[in-house]
């Protein structure tokens, strides 16, 4: 055994010398790739230092970006969702991070969340502060609508004088809606004595109109039902035709949109893709789905008259902006001092519009 063992080495190590006589062994320079100066993170806990100038392809991180939105204030947050479940940031190299703004404050942009998904009278609100901030895409608009409603006892107008109504925050959207909704009353808050009370979103102005913390609120219509066969009385429930009361979209500080416009563009074009998944008939379930978890809205005709709300063109209305303007002067006179085409900046939609993208967006949904 041992003599095969010997014999088959032996024949090995000929052929090695054969092989080594006809391919001589050549060392090989190994040239490093140049990379770009600065540390690169791999995974979790190896740090990799590179040089300038790196000739080899790398995999982008996704741009990190922290975006801002209030709870329940309209029917635009859905789009919200629907980018998120639907993977169109991650689709445009994004990671959004959303900020809620809970209870009854007014959502801000920082330097720390410079973008937002917002009420436009929470932009004008902050803009009369002093923050320069600019409304890039305007998504939803919401005309007058909803049942004044008030509670057992009050059955007309005059019954509100010297009453609480409740509203999310003072001069913002549901504000600006009750305000208009006194108006069509011949109701004045300043003049009657009538207390408008920031509660917080719509599930929290419910709950104090049935604990009695409140006498009267401006709810929805599914809501009103339930509360009139419970004693409830409805003061208000028809309105002339196109009211708008306000507006929601998307909002930048305007630094970090002169310095970053590449990712304001993409959230836009994002959110623009969100709308036309929303728009399209087929995609009512996962639609539904999303008005159930963003708004908590569980019945079809609800989601379905609300992204009537919807705007098929996303552009930021002056004639809107000043009529909010007007309303929230009431509240804040330093909103009169704010120029609305400061305010404004369409570009980036513009250019979507202008190179064919809205229209491509729209058509993919179409067809698909």
């Amino acid at each position: 055994m041992r003599i095969v063992v010997a014999a088959i080495l032996a024949a090995w190590a000929s052929v090695g010398v054969l092989w080594g006589q006809a391919y001589p062994f050549r060392p090989v320079a190994i040239v490093q790739p140049i990379a770009p100066s600065g540390v690169i993170d791999v995974g979790t806990s190896m740090r990799v230092h590179v040089r300038n100038n790196m000739a080899q392809p790398s995999v982008t991180a996704p741009q990190q970006v922290n975006l801002v939105y209030a709870e329940a204030t309209g029917s635009f947050l859905v789009l919200l969702t629907i980018a998120q479940q639907q993977r169109l940031f991650e689709k445009h190299g994004l990671e959004i991070r959303p900020v809620i703004t809970r209870g009854p404050n007014v959502p801000r942009l920082t330097g720390d969340a410079p973008v937002g998904l917002i009420g436009e009278p929470a932009a004008i609100l902050q803009t009369a502060e002093g923050r320069d901030l600019k409304i890039v895409a305007s998504f939803f608009r919401a005309s007058l609508s909803g049942h004044l409603v008030g509670r057992p006892g009050i059955r007309t107008a005059a019954d509100l004088r010297g009453k609480r109504i409740g509203v999310r925050v003072v001069g913002a959207g549901i504000w600006i809606s009750t305000i208009l909704a006194l108006e069509q009353l011949g109701l004045t808050p300043s003049r009657d004595g009538i207390t408008l009370l920031p509660v917080g979103s719509p599930v929290d102005i419910l709950r104090a109109l049935e604990d009695g913390a409140i006498d009267a609120a401006l709810l929805p219509v599914a809501q009103s039902h339930r509360l009139q066969a419970r004693g409830y009385s409805v003061l208000l429930k028809d309105y002339p035709h196109g009211i708008t009361a306000y507006g929601g979209g998307l909002v930048a500080a305007a630094d970090y949109l002169d310095s970053r416009p590449e990712i304001i563009e993409k959230i836009v074009t994002a959110f623009v893709e969100a709308l036309a998944f929303c728009l399209a008939e087929k995609n009512f379930r996962p639609v539904m789905e999303a008005f159930r978890t963003s708004l908590g809205i569980t019945d079809e005709e609800t989601a379905r008259n609300n992204l009537h709300e919807l705007k098929l063109k996303p552009y930021p209305s002056r004639a809107d902006l000043e009529s909010m303007q007007r309303v929230m002067s009431f509240h804040d006179a330093r909103t009169l001092n704010i120029s609305i085409d400061r305010l404004i900046d369409d570009r980036l939609l513009q250019k979507l519009e202008k190179d064919g993208t809205i229209a491509t967006l729209y058509d993919a949904m179409k067809r698909e």
